[in-house]
């Protein structure tokens, strides 16, 4: 059984340790706050006898846990990561792992030169239907045109139009867009086309200086793919992949919950296998299947740096700044 550590103790991090339990690979055996009585309150209904942490470096040369989940604000995931793997740990950062691809090289690096697992969590990738938009992509013929949309009203939006600066909208925690909601539109197309000839991108900044929603190309020698993302807003409208013989509709993309096929001159056609409620569920299990490997899959190394390549690029076509572009 795998001992592991959590940064972050927010709705996002009590889903990955209950995923992480099911999984039958982990146990927790530590966690990080900057409030002890938190860190306690959080670690009880798993297991009470968790060591508790509100100093990082301390707790990376811990011997408490072998393995870490890192759901901090997206500004902290390089130098928290970094921490933790040059002290021996093994890491699964929340998605972006890192704030732009200067960081996310870096990372790696120190992972494998420390002979650790870093693994950026993206759980879309590996959902079992996820896998049929792949097994059935042939039947569609000659592809020619992808639509990847994700649009949802964030919850936080309010607050900001109410004079407050939430992380969600603040440049200095990373965020916005497409570092959120539009990640899963880049990383989904990484992950079934790998990365494009180029890009050209669009976007509506809010004053705070993050965009609130956007749209890009990604030209591939065939085919194009357009994403389209916002944090403003909500949509229902499902991506979209088109081909000489047929159509194929995966309704919201980041649960990919299955898929509709629909061959021309045929009937449509649903496909669907049985998925776990807790979906975080199978990334836990692939980072634990690294670890027992003894290394990390190269296969998703490269998709996690291709996306950081590509939000940076998007980014930058856009005028996202960050501050740790400055630094970096």
């Amino acid at each position: 059984m795998l001992r592991l550590a959590i940064i972050g103790t927010n709705w996002i991090t009590e889903r990955f340790v209950e995923a992480a339990l099911a999984s039958q690979e982990f146990e927790l055996t530590a966690v990080y706050s900057r409030d002890t009585k938190r860190a306690q309150a959080f670690s009880a209904p798993f297991n009470r006898a968790a060591v508790s942490f509100t100093d990082l470096t301390e707790m990376a040369k811990s011997d408490a846990f072998d393995a870490i989940y890192i759901a901090s604000p997206n500004s902290l995931h390089y130098e928290q990561s970094v921490l933790m793997l040059e002290q021996g740990k093994h890491v699964i950062c929340e998605k972006p792992v890192a704030s732009n691809i200067t960081q996310a090289e870096h990372m790696f690096e120190v992972a494998e030169k420390n002979n650790v697992v870093l693994f950026e969590a993206f759980k879309t990738e590996y959902l079992p239907n996820f896998a049929l938009i792949t097994e059935h992509l042939p039947k569609l013929g000659r592809l020619h045109k992808v639509s990847i949309n994700y649009c949802q009203y964030s919850s936080r939006y309010q607050r900001y139009l109410d004079g407050e600066n939430p992380n969600t909208f603040n440049p200095a925690f990373s965020n916005g867009s497409i570092m959120d909601i539009g990640f899963y539109c880049v990383s989904s197309v990484v992950a079934l086309f790998g990365e494009p000839l180029k890009i050209k991108a669009s976007a509506h900044l809010l004053d705070s200086g993050v965009d609130a929603h956007g749209a890009a190309i990604f030209y591939y020698p065939d085919f194009e793919v357009v994403i389209r993302h916002s944090k403003v807003s909500d949509s229902t409208l499902p991506s979209e992949l088109q081909g000489e013989a047929g159509v194929m509709l995966v309704p919201h993309i980041s649960e990919c919950d299955h898929i509709s096929l629909q061959r021309r001159g045929e009937a449509a056609q649903e496909f669907k296998v049985a998925q776990v409620e807790n979906t975080m569920t199978y990334e836990a299990s692939f980072f634990a299947q690294q670890i027992k490997q003894g290394k990390l899959c190269e296969k998703a190394k490269a998709r996690a740096l291709s996306v950081s390549r590509m939000t940076t690029e998007i980014r930058r076509q856009t005028g996202v700044v960050f501050p740790a572009d400055k630094i970096n």
